[in-house]
């Protein structure tokens, strides 16, 4: 099995920073595509930022210049560092990563529980 947890979240006043984290663990052959989706309430899930494990990323255009994807390989972890945070950042951010499970072929998605990030004054 394997598990990703999400921590870093919380309330930050508009205009700060926070540096959410997302750590693998399980029976892990290999991670691939690593990234960050983020759901408001009422709203869909949207996509974040994705970073490869050959370290090239993109990002949603609504965090383009605030937020950074960054991983650590040997950590089996993942980071999303948010800067000028918005009252619309406000929302659930949850980690994805492509994986393959020891044993098995296959490479499939896991998703962690989410974070909770509250952007208010």
């Amino acid at each position: 099995q394997v598990q990703l947890v999400e921590s870093g979240g919380g309330l930050v006043q508009p205009g700060g920073s926070l540096r959410l984290s997302c750590a693998a663990s399980g029976s892990i052959a290999g991670i691939f595509d690593m990234a960050w989706h983020r759901q408001a309430p009422g709203k869909q899930r949207d996509f974040v930022a994705r970073i490869t494990d050959e370290g090239s990323t993109n990002v949603a255009d609504s965090v383009k210049g605030r937020f950074t994807i960054s991983r650590d390989n040997a950590k089996n972890a993942v980071y999303l560092q948010m800067n000028s945070l918005k009252p619309e950042d406000t929302a659930v951010y949850y980690c994805n990563a492509d994986i393959r499970r020891v044993g098995h072929a296959g490479i499939y998605p896991w998703w962690g529980q989410g974070t909770q990030v509250t952007v208010s004054s």
